[in-house]
């Protein structure tokens, strides 16, 4: 037996050799070729894209904005009736969204939702449409949950944004230019990870955008709020914003840029819970930026901080041990040089109430360091 096995194996190295094998076993196929093809056609890419597509939403908003005719439209038989006076319009925006949930909780922007919205229809793969309610709104860092009134939805995998890797393959998935309303389907466009922790710091509307991962992934208008993945399927992070040539308003250029999963991850959880981030707070600290006529006049050896000119009772300045004269030099060891630095500080790190910070004080002569807890306000700030 053994003999026979070796001699059909050499048989069969002298048909491969020779070519003849083919003769024996036939030619491939129409549909073995077929099968071949289309397997090539499937990638981890194609892949990720079918298993995400159906989490990928379109948003549709109405929102209800202030209007001053004489301004917007140059009409001075309304400045002539009515001086001074605004009446409200309609208007309509769109944008993408991902479900992050089974029963039906949606993340997206701030912006796309906007600061009035009166309606917002959620537009699922395939066509099917819902009214959302808006659970919360952080306008800080740009993110929105909303909620729909369905159950068994199919929600998205949310990776870990500490992981990814500068160069590895994203596919960024939404709703750009309103093109769900037609395939009734997301759009995917593929790129790479160009960079990560990218920091831009407060922007317009007292937004604030750190840490960002950024892409050449074409995103365009109406991909804000979308899901950018990874070749697992797993969202890594909400497209945002882009640059263009004419200020973030025309089509892409190959830089775009998406708030990181792992932020968005705190914030919904506790918009989940509350339905606001408490970003209101107080100190109970009055400031002047200090100049150089100050900085001469108590005869300090540097001339960058902000000088203590008043302090609440009992509020936590006053708790915090701090001093009318006290001059702040840094807080969370970023240098201060006015009085906007503060909040600034507070605002790209995102603490919010109940949250510390330190700070290094100068007094008589002498630095010294203190923790002072960022007190609720009194009312919430952090909703919309």
């Amino acid at each position: 037996m053994k003999k026979y096995c070796c001699l059909k194996c050499f048989f069969m190295i002298f048909l491969l050799v020779t070519g003849t094998y083919a003769q024996f076993i036939g030619p491939p196929t129409l549909e073995d070729v077929n099968n071949q093809v289309t397997e090539s056609r499937r990638s981890a890419i194609t892949n990720a894209i079918e298993k995400c597509f159906p989490a990928v939403v379109g948003i549709h908003v109405t929102e209800i904005r202030a209007v001053t005719p004489g301004i917007i439209y140059n009409d001075p038989l309304w400045d002539l009736l009515f001086p001074g006076k605004v009446y409200k319009q309609e208007v309509k925006s769109m944008g993408s969204g991902v479900i992050i949930s089974s029963d039906g909780y949606i993340v997206t922007n701030a912006h796309v939702v906007g600061q009035n919205a009166v309606k917002v229809v959620v537009t699922l793969l395939g066509g099917t449409r819902y009214p959302a309610e808006i659970v919360g709104v952080d306008n800080l860092t740009d993110i929105s949950l909303l909620k729909i009134d369905a159950k068994n939805l199919p929600f998205i995998e949310l990776g870990n944004s500490d992981d990814i890797i500068i160069g590895e393959w994203v596919i960024a998935l939404g709703n750009p230019f309103g093109l769900f309303d037609v395939s009734n389907q997301p759009t995917a466009t593929i790129g790479i990870v160009s960079s990560t922790n990218v920091n831009f710091g407060e922007q317009a509307e007292g937004r604030v955008y750190q840490e960002m991962i950024q892409t050449d992934a074409s995103i365009n208008v109406g991909n804000s709020g979308g899901a950018l993945v990874n070749v697992l399927g797993q969202m890594i992070g909400i497209n945002t914003f882009i640059f263009t040539t004419d200020g973030h308003v025309g089509g892409s250029v190959g830089v775009g840029f998406a708030i990181p999963v792992n932020r968005m991850k705190d914030i919904v959880d506790e918009l989940t819970r509350t339905g606001y981030i408490e970003r209101g707070f107080e100190t109970g600290l009055s400031v002047q930026t200090l100049n150089q006529y100050i900085a001469a006049y108590l005869n300090l050896p540097f001339k960058q901080g902000v000088i203590v000119t008043d302090i609440q009772k009992n509020s936590s300045a006053d708790k915090a041990g701090l001093k009318v004269g006290d001059i702040i030099r840094k807080v969370n060891n970023v240098t201060i040089t006015n009085t906007r630095d503060i909040y600034r500080v507070i605002n790209e790190s995102y603490l919010k109430a109940g949250d510390v910070i330190e700070l290094e004080v100068w007094r008589n002569q002498k630095t010294f360091s203190c923790r002072l807890v960022l007190e609720k306000h009194s009312s919430k700030t952090g909703k919309n």
